[in-house]
C-alpha cells in the first residue's frame, strides 16, 4: 500500500467564503480522519467546487480555517500544502506531448530541488503500479482515453505523497467502466488516505463513501452516512425532485430512484 504523509486529520472550521461580495459558502464545519472516504454531494452552483478550492488554500475564505494536524494552513508554506494535500480537478487539459511518466513525476515538484532523483522516479512508478497505469509509462498523455487520463492524473496527486486527496466530479465525463475504476480505486486509497471527492451520481456515492456532505446554496443541509444524508425529504430539499429510497439488494447500499411527476 502506498505509504501517505505522517498527518491523521482535517478541520474545516467556521467557514464563510464570499466572491465579489456574494457568500458561496456560510458555516462549513467538517472534521475527517484518515480511513474517510467522504462525498460532496448537492445542485449546480451549491459551493462543491469552491469547498475543494478553499480546503486546499486555491481560495481564502473570509471567515473560518482549515487545519492540516492541527495546523492552520494559511501558517503553511506552498510545498507543505502540496506534501500533504493532493487535488484531482475537474477539468483537465494536457496538450504536449509528455509521457505518462513525466507527467506523474509532476507530482513529485514539492520535493525536488535540482532534478529528480532515484527515489522520486521510484515513488512516482509505485504510484503508477497502485493505479494501474505503469504499462502506460511511456505512452503519450495525448495518445490515452479519458479513463486512463484520469487515473493518471491520481497518480500524479499520490506522487505527492499527501494524507489528503481531494477529487472534483472524478467520473465527469466517464463511462460506467470507468467510473466503477475510478471509485473502487479511491475507495481502496481510503483507507489510509482522507478522500474527499464531489460526485454527481448520487447513487455512486451511496455505494462507495462512508460520510456523505449535501451541500444547499453554500450550506451543509445535512452530514452523515448515506442512510442519514439521502433521504427523502433532503433530496426533495437540496434537488426540488422526489424520489425512492430503496435498498440495492445485490449490494444492500441505498439506491435513489427519481419520481417523474406527470405532466
Amino acid at each position: 500500500m502506498f505509504e501517505n504523509s505522517e498527518f491523521s486529520r482535517l478541520e474545516v472550521r467556521n467557514l464563510d467564503f464570499y466572491y465579489n461580495g456574494v457568500q458561496i459558502l456560510n458555516q462549513i464545519n467538517i472534521n475527517a480522519d484518515n480511513g474517510d472516504f467522504i462525498g460532496i454531494i448537492g445542485a449546480n452552483g451549491s459551493g462543491k467546487t469552491t469547498l475543494l478550492k478553499v480546503i486546499s488554500r486555491v481560495l481564502k475564505p473570509k471567515v473560518g480555517c482549515v487545519f492540516v494536524d492541527g495546523k492552520n494552513i494559511n501558517e503553511m508554506k506552498s510545498r507543505e500544502i502540496a506534501k500533504n494535500i493532493g487535488v484531482v480537478p475537474q477539468n483537465i487539459s494536457i496538450n504536449f506531448d509528455f509521457s505518462v511518466e513525466d507527467i506523474v513525476l509532476m507530482g513529485r515538484t514539492p520535493y525536488v530541488k535540482n532534478q529528480e532523483t532515484i527515489e522520486d522516479i521510484a515513488v512516482a512508478r509505485e504510484a503508477m503500479r497502485q493505479t494501474n497505469t505503469y504499462h502506460l509509462k511511456d505512452r503519450l498523455i495525448t495518445e490515452i482515453s479519458g479513463g486512463e487520463m484520469q487515473r493518471v492524473i491520481i497518480a500524479r496527486a499520490l506522487a505527492q505523497k499527501p494524507g489528503i486527496l481531494l477529487l472534483d466530479e472524478p467520473t465527469s465525463h466517464l463511462d460506467l467502466k470507468y467510473q466503477i475504476e475510478i471509485l473502487e480505486l479511491l475507495k481502496g486509497l481510503s483507507k489510509k488516505l482522507i478522500v474527499i471527492a464531489v460526485i454527481h451520481d448520487l447513487n455512486l456515492a451511496a455505494h462507495y463513501c462512508d460520510k456523505i456532505i449535501l451541500l444547499k446554496k453554500g450550506e451543509i443541509l445535512s452530514n452523515g452516512t448515506p442512510q442519514e444524508v439521502l433521504t427523502h425529504n433532503n433530496i426533495k430539499h437540496a434537488f426540488d425532485i422526489s424520489v425512492e429510497i430503496i435498498t440495492n439488494p445485490l449490494t444492500n447500499s441505498l439506491f435513489v430512484l427519481p419520481i417523474l411527476e406527470k405532466t
